[in-house]
């Protein structure tokens, strides 16, 4: 079971991808009326767009379905809104981590790098220049997302509360990227740490409040509301845990990312953190946050975590947080339908550990 298995059926998703694609379709037409290279952007990040599971727009069209909202249409925007927004903060984290390559293909900076590397330019400069495209690249996706949103057509009321779900979705996202990078420059996270950047970087924009603004667009009363935010903040920390195995020990053809970038990059996850917190610590610090980290460093690495109990806890803690998440759908004002809809999401980011 997968995100891509779950949740609204196709004719929803079909909406969602018409919607992104007329989006894009207007932003390349007027980017060709100021020059060939700012249209190539437009296409690079177009291309970068494709390809995502798409449980963002899932969550808002999976909320609106089961609480027998009217307008699908409506929803389609609000969803690809979403959608725009995590295709600004993947290409926006990707420059953070250096990486250049995203769902096994060349990111927005690793598109551009190889541009230019294949022109002539040197290392340092290329990655430069694919860095700073991906800036670009990813601020103009994060425009796009506050322009969808602003086509929904509405009440005023409703309105207000999507937009404030949205900024909420960004300022939320922006404090668990300060978090991240701070750890990995400090070398230093508490145990809550993790979880809180978890629940800052993945879980608001990624499952609180797509389902919740799904849940307000159809008019759910606010004791619904509130409880969807509550299993979006439980499953979205569960995901990121999860996730955070995943960099490390997953298949890089499954995942389309390499496994050495968070290693490489130091970030305090809750394996690492765990570990360090162990005398096993020792053996793998000078390794954690190298540039220089080789391919038998990440093998110690790995073989460190497992030794010393560090992978067993993450998973655990991941399957805690996963059924935290199933216990607010047991709540008596949750809907039935709504409870059977979002309950396989639980079940999803479990198996992804499995």
């Amino acid at each position: 079971m997968d995100m891509e298995t779950l949740l609204v059926d196709s004719r929803g998703l079909e909406q969602v991808e018409s919607v992104l694609a007329s989006s894009f379709a207007r932003s390349k037409a007027r980017a060709a009326t100021l020059g060939p290279t700012y249209l190539q952007l437009w296409e690079t990040l177009e291309t970068c767009a494709a390809g995502g599971k798409r449980f963002r727009p899932r969550m808002v069209m999976t909320a609106y379905d089961c609480l027998s909202g009217p307008d699908r249409a409506t929803a389609a925007l609000v969803a690809a809104s979403f959608e725009m927004l995590h295709t600004a903060l993947i290409v926006h984290d990707d420059v953070i981590d250096r990486d250049f390559v995203r769902r096994g293909i060349p990111n927005v900076a690793g598109t551009y790098r190889n541009q230019a590397e294949a022109a002539g330019l040197g290392v340092d400069d290329a990655t430069h220049r694919g860095l700073s495209m991906g800036l670009i690249a990813g601020d103009l996706a994060l425009s796009s997302a506050h322009r969808l949103l602003d086509g929904v057509r509405t009440d005023p009321a409703t309105r207000e509360r999507l937009g404030e779900l949205l900024d909420d979705a960004v300022f939320a996202s922006a404090a668990g990227e300060l978090l991240d990078v701070d750890a990995s420059i400090s070398g230093t996270a508490g145990a809550e740490d993790p979880l809180q950047m978890a629940r800052l970087k993945t879980a608001v924009y990624s499952f609180e409040s797509p389902l919740k603004a799904g849940a307000i667009l159809a008019g759910a009363d606010h004791a619904i509301v509130e409880t969807l935010g509550d299993f979006g903040r439980d499953v979205g920390i569960a995901y990121q845990i999860a996730d955070d195995i995943l960099g490390v020990f997953g298949d890089e053809e499954t995942t389309g990312k390499t496994n050495w970038g968070d290693l490489r990059e130091g970030k305090r996850t809750a394996l690492i953190t765990y570990v360090a917190q162990r005398a096993e610590w020792e053996q793998i610090s000078g390794l954690i946050g190298s540039a220089e980290l080789s391919a038998d460093g990440v093998e110690e690495i790995r073989r460190v975590l497992k030794t010393s109990g560090a992978l067993e806890y993450a998973v655990s803690l991941a399957t805690d947080y996963a059924q935290r998440a199933l216990r607010h759908l047991d709540s008596t004002h949750i809907p039935v339908r709504l409870k059977t809809g979002l309950t396989p999401v639980a079940a999803a980011v479990l198996d992804r550990v499995r």
